[in-house]
């Protein structure tokens, strides 16, 4: 696996119980997975060389980010080594510009976007939203993002007008323009697909953010329609399949407030809308993802309880968080946590909690408490 983060350290845990040899290419050795994989290779991703060392010696490789080269994957597909999700379909979730196009061709629902050149296209593409003429404001906000790199709000701006629009070109790549959808809430539809075709899909999840990063995922979404469940399910199915990817896809979701699904962002791996499946689902996004990425047959995706609750775990200004597993243990015996083993920064994401059982309210009072008790937002 090309990425030493936590979904490497949880995709290789995964691996254990099949007896999965599990080699991985890390930043450094203090990266979250390199603290527990025994096979680490220290080295940048993207270099072509290391690469290619790396993957000697490997049935497949896969990754828990987006952000190696194309030309570089292309380079080790044309030696011989098997990439999955594969290179072409990984394309879809490293560049937001040609994801669009390609959904959009796919007549896959999403908001409406363009690649903008510079402040005055901005406010000619909001200006286009409501039929008005160029130099009218009357389509602000825009969204704007960068079209490769972003991730957990970075590289996404909500820009009111021309003015506010320069800051996204100063860093030089280019700027994707999109219209702020007016959304009830966020979903996301999970799904894994194997190399012969074979996919699960996963209930579809609420998903809350705060301040751009997850903080919260709903399993399955509250008071979601079957209609717009299934549809969602089968919108995920369809372009896991169109898109020829293999191991696990995460397809991020608007649900506006007329009742439509569009499709916001694309995930080819392991994603934070999945988390809940390692203690709520017969058979976690993890170990699916495994099972596909080596041809293996799926797993059960069905749930276990009637509610699961991810709760992210973020760093606040306590940087030694073990002590508080007392307390949180002993207050609550079904909680399972997961930790990273990274060092506490304020708002770095650093664990997360699960939570199930019948009373979503109760569900979701007892991961919101471990979460803020583990950062220590609140002390009792």
């Amino acid at each position: 696996m090309v990425g030493g983060g936590q979904l490497a350290r949880m995709t290789h845990e995964a691996g254990i119980p099949l007896g999965i040899r599990f080699k991985l290419l890390s930043d450094t050795r203090q990266d979250s997975a390199a603290q527990v994989v025994s096979d680490v290779v220290v080295g940048d991703y993207r270099d072509l060389e290391t690469l290619r060392a790396f993957a000697q010696g490997c049935d497949v490789v896969t990754f828990d980010h987006e952000h190696v080269p194309a030309e570089h994957l292309r380079a080790l597909e044309a030696d011989g080594v098997v990439i999955r999700p594969g290179v072409e379909a990984l394309l879809h979730a490293q560049d937001k510009g040609v994801m669009r196009d390609r959904l959009t061709s796919l007549d896959v629902p999403c908001p409406r976007h363009r690649i903008v050149a510079d402040p005055a296209d901005v406010e000619r593409f909001a200006a286009e939203g409501l039929g008005g003429a160029a130099g009218e404001n009357t389509g602000f906000p825009v969204v704007l993002k960068t079209v490769r790199g972003g991730y957990d709000g970075k590289g996404v701006w909500v820009v009111r007008d021309a003015e506010e629009a320069a800051e996204p070109f100063r860093a030089g790549v280019p700027v994707l323009a999109e219209e702020k959808v007016d959304f009830a809430r966020e979903l996301a539809a999970n799904v894994v697909r194997s190399p012969h075709g074979q996919a699960v899909a996963y209930p579809v999840v609420e998903s809350i953010q705060v301040d751009g990063v997850c903080d919260t995922v709903i399993a399955p979404a509250p008071g979601l329609s079957e209609e717009l469940s299934g549809q969602a399910q089968e919108m995920a199915l369809k372009i896991a399949a169109e898109l020829g990817v293999v191991g696990h896809l995460a397809v991020e979701l608007f649900e506006t407030r007329d009742g439509r699904l569009l499709v916001n962002e694309l995930a080819m791996r392991p994603h934070n809308s999945g988390h809940w499946t390692q203690d709520g689902a017969v058979t976690s996004q993890f170990a699916n993802h495994v099972r596909a990425v080596l041809d293996l047959p799926l797993g059960d995706p069905r749930p276990r309880a009637t509610w699961t609750v991810m709760t992210n775990v973020l760093g606040g200004d306590f940087p030694e968080m073990y002590p508080a597993y007392l307390h949180c243990m002993a207050r609550d015996p079904a909680l399972k946590i997961h930790m990273y083993g990274k060092d506490v920064k304020p708002g770095r994401k650093v664990g997360h909690v699960n939570t199930y059982g019948d009373d979503l309210d109760d569900v979701r009072e007892r991961g919101r408490h471990a979460a803020d008790y583990l950062r220590g937002t609140i002390t009792e």
